[in-house]
């Protein structure tokens, strides 16, 4: 007789709703009828699903049963913890009461182990922007973010900063010509081995975003994301690359996972609120099991967009780098709007979800961005537990894209722009240097987190947006 391992799809046609309850059928199956046939292990199976009560104490049985009883009390809506899971939050007096109600909803979820705002926090979907989230076997696709696995990317040159006051011209033109930004796209993409993976053909809602992904590969978003050149000064040796203490020409990228990102996140967003029905105010923070097959979907699906998202920015700087015919002393990156599987305080497996927060494990190399007229840092996580070994992804908002473009004046931003030496390709209002919070501010409140090891000064700067907007008469 046939011994086969049983799927997800055999346990659903027996009548097992998707969750928890499939995993620990299978898991049982596994342990403790390897060699039965899949009739046998069927009969049995049924026997659970259709009066889990008589199984609740059994050795074998009890955990499936368990869920599956859960899953029906809850068949409609998850109730919420009643008082929520403390948390830390940095630079609390900047943050707006928005963003903190968000993640006091996210910390009662039951599903929720630890949290943090970061002091760039500002109110997002779901989840707030710069909020970390720690849950046990779940991934909330939208604590992940629309724009998975965005990231910066750094490299350094060993070419003197003078190099951009005197080839300003020459070093647009490179941006111009090597950049795509939006809807735009090259004309002849770059081939990746990330497209060869075998996934785009074996997830279904990933099989209609290949050619996609292939036309837009090596290009930004919109919004916030941008390539610069700019002057990088190390204050303390990065020992990793045997980077010794200077200043750099250098090149820093921000983007994502284009729409290959944004289609996945949509899909599996839809799915958990489907599948786990919560209370209006928490429903954006839907999750899905990690012990279902939509849940590994999604976690398979999620890494792949940030390895496309890593491979659109390694594309952006191997142009550059091509153009300025030299080879980088370094390259830093590190992205955000991910999920991870890392150790707890308890030392349990946690999923941390970091949405617009940067890793800073003990040792681990990151980039906080400003904005275009003020600084960005190389740091080194501190490895803070109470953080979940995170700090901001940056400045953060203090203007709403709305916001800015009816109080904010065209003019007062060019000067300012101006004032502050940069040269700006792209770009808009919503994008002003005044929508930000003080960066210095910001990294002063997260001094428990990171060490800074140096600074990055933009220079040329291009964003999406009307190229006329930043030229300045």
């Amino acid at each position: 007789m046939a011994t086969r391992k049983l799927t997800g799809k055999d346990l659903r046609k027996l009548g097992f709703p998707e969750g928890r309850a499939i995993g620990e059928a299978i898991k049982a199956m596994e342990e403790h009828f390897k060699g039965k046939s899949i009739l046998h292990k069927k009969a049995m199976l049924k026997k659970v699903v259709g009066n889990p009560g008589l199984y609740l104490k059994h050795e074998v049985w009890g955990p499936v049963a368990m869920a599956l009883i859960i899953k029906t009390e809850h068949n409609e809506t998850l109730a919420l913890r009643e008082k929520r899971i403390p948390y830390n939050i940095y630079g609390a007096e900047g943050i707006e009461q928005g963003a903190i109600n968000q993640m006091e909803i996210a910390m009662k979820l039951p599903v929720t182990k630890y949290g943090a705002l970061m002091p760039d926090a500002h109110h997002g979907y779901g989840l707030p922007i710069g909020g970390v989230l720690a849950t046990e076997n779940a991934v909330i696709p939208y604590g992940v973010g629309v724009d998975i696995g965005c990231r910066m990317c750094m490299t350094m040159y060993d070419i003197p900063p003078a190099f951009i006051h005197q080839n300003t011209d020459e070093l647009k033109a490179m941006l111009i010509d090597n950049t795509k930004f939006g809807q735009a796209v090259f004309k002849r993409p770059k081939d990746h081995e990330v497209l060869d993976r075998s996934l785009f053909n074996e997830i279904n809602v990933l099989k209609s975003l290949k050619d996609r992904a292939w036309k837009q590969i090596g290009s930004s978003g919109g919004g916030n994301h941008f390539v610069e050149f700019g002057i990088t000064e190390i204050h303390s040796e990065i020992n990793e690359f045997n980077l010794p203490v200077g200043k750099y020409l250098s090149v820093l990228s921000h983007s994502g996972s284009r729409g290959l990102g944004a289609n996945i996140a949509r899909h599996y967003t839809k799915l958990a609120m489907d599948m786990t029905k919560l209370p209006g105010e928490a429903k954006h923070l839907a999750w899905l099991d990690l012990d279902t097959e939509a849940g590994q979907e999604y976690w398979q699906a999620m890494n792949l967009a940030g390895d496309y998202a890593s491979a659109c920015h390694h594309q952006i700087h191997d142009r550059l780098a091509a153009a300025l015919g030299e080879q980088p002393l370094a390259l830093i990156e590190n992205h955000h709007n991910f999920a991870w599987k890392e150790q707890g305080a308890d030392g349990k497996e946690i999923i941390v979800h970091r949405k617009g927060a940067t890793p800073a494990g003990e040792g681990v190399l990151g980039i906080i961005p400003g904005s275009m007229t003020s600084p960005g840092f190389i740091v080194k996580g501190k490895g803070n537990v109470e953080s979940i070994n995170s700090a901001s992804h940056g400045a953060g908002r203090v203007l709403s894209r709305t916001r800015a473009k009816q109080t904010l004046s065209k003019k007062e931003v060019k000067k300012h722009i101006k004032k502050a030496g940069v040269t700006l390709i792209g770009s808009g209002l919503d994008e002003a240097p005044q929508v930000y919070k003080n960066i210095h501010e910001v990294m002063a409140q997260q001094t428990d987190l990171v060490d800074v090891l140096g600074t990055f000064e933009p220079k040329i700067v291009r964003m999406c947006g009307d190229e006329r907007f930043g030229e300045v008469d």
